[in-house]
């Protein structure tokens, strides 16, 4: 290996172990041998040629030294000739086997790499909303990347790093020594020169490249909102566009200056390691030719210690990081596992049933509910914190009971944070009640299985969530074996396929982010005909229309008035003209339930429901509009 590249690669290795240390316990060791247990084979292989690939390389100096010795003690054609064709050969197998560890070790760590992502992915998929209401989606997504790609350094480069240099190691020392222990000795003097600047440069480049990674995440960070729809509008409204970008340039430009700094630090030294390197092969030169004019040493040999020379730092500054890379790769697989420990707050039982067939009732006896502590489902790291929020465990609902029938229309209403969303988020489990139940056509919904209750319940919610893909796929998450017809008819029925087919692209148009290249009333439509397709029997409207103008919400009401046709629905609603033909009104407070009836009935009793119903048009002078009559109407 040329010295060059020994430098290079030893200040890497300085560079990349600076990382934090903390103690590990067996049970991590046991978990990560885990993993690997499905790539042992692969592994044990992988280990073997490293072993042989050190031993080819401590043969090539050797040999080369018999060869100078072949021409200068005047030996044989054949012998030199042959010699020759052997070294060839071992670069040749050295080449070959360079390729195939090369192979092994893609393999395995892409393996590796496959495992944990897998399970991660999987895990968080599990976890509650919560979950996702708390933590920052970032800091989740370098879990699946850096860490991961971190743990599997362990296995592609750590582990048969050290076997590999450990073995090249011992046979270049034991051929040097054999060699001229005098001269071994001395290039060993020179190793400090060669490891401690290493390790120091690596330290200080370690905080520049910190430095700049912090720097460059603020970039990202700013990048990220101000680039959103959602962002960018808001800068244009409310935001300071010059000192929004001062501020990115400042950043900028100490990103710049620290890629200076650091361009020069690694020069510098570089510049004399190669020096250093330089001085131990004219040392190993000079003192070999003068023992070797004074006969006590072959000329060969002299050869055969200047090439093991550059074979002997590259192992020894690699194995003297050894130990902190490996602390390193441990604590990437710890912050892996601390995902995979978070126990999901909702499971799903083994002999878990299936929603029985035919119209489905919904039903809350006695519920009672509170969010769960931060501590419960989500980590300080994720969050970003230094210490989780303890606070939780409120109720949310207090006893809550009340049940729609199968066909029947029954709406929510009441203030703003009463709990009307909360009990939404109970039907189809995305929370666990703390005491009572939730069922749906009498089944406990924890007696049930997720898939059951996905086919069952489907909810629309006020936002109207898309992924940024086609408008296709949007809709096929519904119903992933849908036909062309299918999806045309609940665009249809949704009011939104003259739209779709005026489209240059149809059905492949990209809607955007979160759905930001369609209008609200467009977007919320879409998410109607996705409902529709996945024929749900039973529908969950959670202020469906709560931020569209009229005529949006015309369109949205006749497009609900298709999904709530012949199915049992609960609805949330915040104007109370849209829910008047309700089968029958449930009125929230404070979470409970403290009226209810139908609109009439309500209106009549003089209570909490009459006050928010006067409160949106006698106090404002204001009465239903034809449009908002003709919508209730519908959604009656």
């Amino acid at each position: 290996m040329d010295m060059e590249v020994t430098a290079w690669n030893s200040l890497y290795h300085a560079m990349h172990a600076q990382q934090d240390r903390r103690p590990f316990s067996m049970a991590t060791l046991r978990r990560i041998a885990g993993f690997a247990r499905p790539h042992r084979r692969r592994l044990i292989h992988y280990l073997l040629l490293s072993v042989v690939t050190a031993v080819l390389a401590v043969a090539t100096p050797v040999l080369a030294g018999r060869v100078v010795d072949g021409i200068v003690g005047g030996g044989s054609t054949d012998l030199v000739v042959g010699l020759a064709v052997l070294i060839g050969v071992v670069a040749l197998a050295e080449a070959g086997l360079a390729l195939l560890t090369r192979y092994l070790s893609a393999s395995i760590g892409e393996g590796l790499i496959l495992d944990l992502r897998t399970a991660v992915f999987d895990h968080v998929q599990k976890m509650p909303v919560a979950f996702f209401t708390r933590t920052r989606t970032g800091a989740l997504v370098s879990r699946l990347n850096n860490d991961v790609i971190g743990a599997q350094r362990a296995f592609s480069d750590t582990l048969s790093g050290v076997v590999g240099n450990l073995v090249t190691l011992l046979l270049t020392l034991v051929v040097m020594i054999g060699i001229s222990w005098r001269i071994t000795l001395l290039a060993l003097v020179l190793l400090p020169v060669f490891v401690l600047p290493a390790r120091r440069m690596g330290s200080r480049l370690a905080r520049l490249e910190r430095e700049a990674a912090n720097h460059n995440a603020t970039m990202s960070t700013q990048m990220t909102e101000r680039f959103s729809a959602p962002g960018a509008t808001l800068v244009k409204l409310f935001g300071r566009p010059a000192e929004e970008s001062a501020e990115f340039a400042e950043r900028a430009r100490r990103v710049r200056d620290i890629g200076v700094r650091t361009a020069m630090v690694q020069s510098v030294f570089i510049t004399a390691l190669t020096l250093v390197s330089a001085l131990a092969l004219a040392l190993v030169y000079g003192l070999g030719g003068f023992y070797a004019l004074r006969g006590q040493l072959e000329p060969g040999a002299v050869v055969a210690l200047a090439l093991l020379l550059t074979r002997l730092y590259a192992p020894l500054t690699a194995l003297a990081s050894a130990r902190v890379e490996v602390m390193s790769a441990l604590v990437s697989f710890e912050r892996v596992f601390e995902i995979l420990d978070l126990e999901p707050l909702i499971s799903e039982k083994p002999d878990a049933r299936q929603v029985p067939d035919g119209p489905v009732s919904v039903e809350l006896d006695a519920v009672t509910f509170g969010y769960p502590a931060a501590d419960k489902v989500s980590l300080a790291s994720l969050e970003e914190v230094a210490t989780l929020d303890t606070r939780g465990g409120v109720d949310v609902l207090r006893d809550v009971s009340f049940r729609v029938e199968p066909g029947q229309l029954v709406a929510l209403v009441g203030s703003s944070g009463a709990g009307k969303s909360t009990i939404a988020q109970l039907v189809p489990r995305l929370y666990d009640a703390d005491s009572g139940a939730v069922r749906l056509a009498g089944q406990d919904v924890r007696d049930l299985s997720a898939d059951s209750i996905r086919d069952t319940l489907g909810l629309v919610t006020q936002d109207g969530h898309l992924f940024h893909d086609t408008i296709r796929a949007n809709l096929l998450l519904a119903r992933p074996g849908a036909t062309e017809d299918e999806l045309w008819d609940s665009l249809r029925r949704a009011r939104l396929a003259d739209l779709i087919e005026s489209l240059p692209d149809g059905l492949d148009t990209v809607v955007g982010e979160r759905g930001y290249r369609l209008s609200g009333g467009e977007r919320q439509r879409l998410t109607i005909a996705r409902l529709l397709l996945a024929r749900p029997r039973v529908v969950i409207l959670d202020e469906a229309t709560a931020h569209l103008d009229s005529t949006s919400e015309a369109a949205v009401q006749a497009a609900l008035g298709e999904a709530l046709a012949d199915r049992t629905a609960l609805v949330i609603a915040h104007r109370l003209s849209t829910v008047r033909a309700a089968d029958q009104i449930l009125v929230v407070e404070e979470g409970r339930i403290v009226e209810r009836g139908t609109h009439d009935e309500l209106l009549a009793v003089g209570g909490r429901y009459q006050e928010l119903y006067r409160t949106q048009f006698d106090q404002q002078d204001q009465l239903p509009t034809p449009v908002e009559r003709d919508a209730a109407l519908v959604a009656g």
